[in-house]
C-alpha cells in the first residue's frame, strides 16, 4: 500500500479501512461494479484522481486481490480492470455509504458524478409503490456508455450495452440524469432545451422517474 498509516486495532471494521481507506480506493469499486473497464474508462469517470494516483490505487487494490487485470480476447484485446469475488463483496458497502451520503445537506449536486454513479443510484433508489409494479426496457446513453435497464415485476437490473427495441431510449450525460431522478429538473424542461434525447414512450420514461425514492436531508447543524 502506499500508505503505512493503520488503526492498529484488531476490530474488523478498522481494519477493512486499512485495507480499502485510501482516497479512490472505494471509488475504483464503485467504477467496476457493472463489468471490466480500461485505464482510459476509469480515468473518464474518476478525472480528479490523476493518473499516477489512478494507477497506484488500481496496483494496490490488485495486490490486496480486490482487483484484477486480464486482456480481452479478440477483436478488443485490450486490457482491463474487473473486480474479483472477494472485491464484488463491497457492493452493499457502497450502496449503504450512497444512501447515508444522500441525507447529506453538504452534498455538491453540481459536482462532477460518473455514468456509473448514476447507474448504481438509479438501481438503488428504485422502489415503485405498492401496486405499480412494471415491465419496461430501457436504452439509457451518457455519450459512450452505454446502458441497458430492465424492470421486472417491481425489481430492476442493469447491464452496460444496447438494448434491442427498448420501451424507451435516452441520450444525456450523467450529470442531467441526476437531476432528473432527484427531482429538481423536470423532463419536460430537459426535453425543450435539449438537455435529454428521448426516442420510444414519453409515459415509460415518467413511470421510471416515478419510481425513485428521494430520502430526506438530515438536519443542518
Amino acid at each position: 500500500m502506499e500508505s503505512t498509516r493503520t488503526y492498529g486495532e484488531a476490530c474488523a471494521t478498522a481494519h477493512a479501512l486499512d485495507l480499502i481507506g485510501e482516497r479512490w480506493a472505494l471509488l475504483v469499486v464503485r467504477e467496476l461494479l457493472f463489468g471490466p473497464k480500461r485505464f482510459t474508462d476509469l480515468r473518464a469517470g474518476l478525472p480528479k484522481a490523476g493518473p499516477n494516483r489512478l494507477s497506484r490505487r488500481l496496483r494496490e487494490l490488485e495486490e490486496l486481490g480486490l482487483v484484477r487485470r486480464r486482456k480481452l480476447p479478440p477483436p478488443g484485446a485490450s486490457w482491463v480492470y474487473e473486480l474479483t469475488d472477494w472485491g464484488r463483496e463491497l457492493e452493499p458497502v457502497l450502496v449503504e455509504l450512497g444512501r447515508w451520503g444522500r441525507r447529506s445537506p453538504f452534498r455538491d449536486l453540481s459536482a462532477h458524478i460518473s455514468s456509473d454513479a448514476v447507474m448504481l443510484a438509479l438501481r438503488d433508489d428504485f422502489g415503485p409503490a405498492v401496486g405499480d409494479h412494471f415491465d419496461a426496457t430501457y436504452a439509457i446513453r451518457f455519450g459512450e456508455d452505454h446502458y441497458v435497464v430492465r424492470v421486472t415485476a417491481g425489481s430492476l437490473d442493469i447491464e452496460r450495452g444496447d438494448a434491442d427495441r427498448p420501451d424507451a431510449a435516452i441520450d444525456t450525460d450523467a450529470r442531467t440524469f441526476a437531476s432528473l431522478m432527484i427531482g429538481s429538473l423536470g423532463l419536460k424542461e430537459a426535453l425543450s432545451s435539449g438537455l435529454v434525447t428521448l426516442s420510444g414512450a414519453p409515459e415509460a420514461f415518467e413511470r421510471l422517474l416515478a419510481a425513485f425514492s428521494r430520502p430526506e436531508v438530515a438536519s443542518s447543524p
